[in-house]
């Protein structure tokens, strides 16, 4: 299969340590503080129908500021950023802030109690503080599986259907010798030429 040939020169090319090291970066940040993990939550709520890129560049100018401004200054503030969705997402990361203590680092568990938080969102949290058996399904993942054949392409994405395609993932990690995280970088790199988290 071409995406198994693909994957198997880029773990070879400078693209393989590049995945190594976003890795170990994943699991240094699962042992910092809640205070931290929390940051990285903020920052998957941020990136939902927005850009990594835009994210990224947004959570390092906030930092500390997810965790201490009221919901109109933290507003103003992605606004100010150019967040598409400034309002929501303010809300929705002081509504978490509540959680802060009571934090479950388990999927279900997040898509239940974190507004802003889909199946997608959790597994891309989970997956950045070091847990590596998450799919994160996006349209990129979905495109590149589209395109070689392995899946059709959703009309939506239930649940049901999520789970069903991190299966085939799993399948194909296990084939690359490969977690879910390590094989998710590689697809996202193959589909957008980039690693960012």
């Amino acid at each position: 299969m071409k995406l198994i040939n693909k994957i198997n020169s880029l773990k070879k090319s400078k693209v393989g340590k590049t995945v190594n090291d976003k890795i170990k970066e994943f699991k240094e940040l699962g042992k910092k503080s809640k205070k931290e993990i929390f940051k990285e939550l903020c920052f998957c709520i941020l990136t939902a129908n927005y850009s990594a890129a835009g994210g990224i560049k947004i959570q390092k100018e906030i930092g500390n500021g997810f965790l201490t401004l009221s919901e109109k200054q933290l507003a103003k503030k992605l606004r100010e950023l150019g967040h598409r969705f400034p309002n929501a997402r303010a809300g929705y990361i002081v509504e978490a802030r509540k959680k802060l203590n009571d934090l479950e680092l388990n999927r279900d568990w997040l898509v239940k109690n974190i507004k802003g938080i889909g199946m997608k969102e959790a597994s891309h949290f989970l997956r950045n503080i070091g847990f590596d058996d998450y799919a994160i399904i996006d349209f990129h993942i979905i495109d590149i599986l589209v395109k070689n054949g392995l899946i059709e392409k959703p009309n939506t994405l239930t649940r049901k259907r999520y789970l069903e395609i991190e299966e085939i993932l799993r399948k194909l990690a296990k084939k690359l010798n490969l977690t879910l995280a390590e094989l998710d970088l590689y697809l996202w790199y193959l589909e957008t030429g980039k690693i960012l988290k």
